[in-house]
């Protein structure tokens, strides 16, 4: 199992999939020792901008680092139902749809849902608190630009998303003992439409994406709200994957001058 949870294909930037082929072309990269992300961009030459990039997620949301932004426009989010497979590809849990589950608008422009997964613990940080998990949800334009609607979470009651998926992802942690080396499950039809709750805070910055090749010019959107998770949803997230893989979350990056703009309902507009 941890042989198999190693080896990683290239991103493909446009698709935002894990794509396996043949052996030679896998690239290892992981969480910790000489594959961890502090050597990510020696690994290979396509991840050089996980070291050079100075727009690289994930990053601490600080109070003192946020402006308001009445220019912001409401997140809107327009999910449905689809059918998806669920996918352990060995570095994350994640579901790919195959039919079109919706869309959100960032900036006037659409972009559609192509696939989410899970990090545990939470990637982004909260003025320096890191959260059990964080969800990604990944889109993409039709110019082939991507945006991340990113959802943390704490423990307390069972997320509904998650939860109508309770018996896949056991079945998904019993198809890892396969030895293949990405396991697929049918999830069949995935109501989806919980995630797209309304939004009354989110946070949005210009970084990257926080696996190689750490590609930039990626538009993140964390929402204010912090949603709920029991322990026992956290623990099916990381049973399929082997022990170097479990904690998949890469350290916070330098912010390097961005600005974290705030979008906020409330009248007093404050982080």
């Amino acid at each position: 199992m941890a042989a198999r949870g190693a080896i990683f294909a290239l991103v493909i930037p446009s698709f935002l999939v894990v794509a396996f082929t043949s052996a030679h072309d896998f690239v290892q990269f992981g969480y910790g020792g000489a594959t961890g992300p502090n050597y990510w961009g020696s690994l290979n030459q396509e991840f050089a901008l996980c070291t050079k990039g100075k727009q690289q997620s994930p990053i601490d949301i600080a109070n003192d680092g946020v402006s308001y932004d009445p220019e912001l426009e409401s997140l809107t989010r327009d999910y449905d139902s689809a059918n998806a497979t669920l996918v352990d590809n060995g570095i994350n849990i994640g579901l790919r749809f195959h039919d079109t589950v919706g869309e959100v608008v960032v900036n006037g422009k659409n972009y559609t849902l192509k696939q989410l997964h899970w990090h545990s613990p939470s990637e982004h940080t909260i003025n320096g608190q890191r959260f059990p998990v964080e969800l990604h949800l990944v889109h993409i334009s039709e110019d082939g630009n991507i945006t991340v609607v990113a959802i943390l979470y704490k423990y307390g009651h069972a997320d509904p998303f998650l939860f109508q998926m309770r018996d896949k992802v056991a079945e998904l942690a019993k198809e890892n003992c396969s030895g293949d080396e990405e396991a697929h499950i049918p999830a069949g039809a995935v109501r989806v439409k919980s995630l797209s709750r309304r939004t009354r805070k989110y946070f949005r910055y210009v970084g990257s994406l926080t696996t190689p090749p750490c590609t930039e010019n990626v538009i993140w959107n964390i929402l204010g709200k912090v949603r709920e998770m029991t322990e026992e949803q956290v623990a099916a997230l990381r049973a399929p994957l082997s022990a170097g893989y479990k904690n998949n979350s890469r350290p916070t990056q330098p912010v390097n001058g961005r600005t974290v703009q705030l979008y906020d309902e409330s009248p007093r507009k404050s982080p």
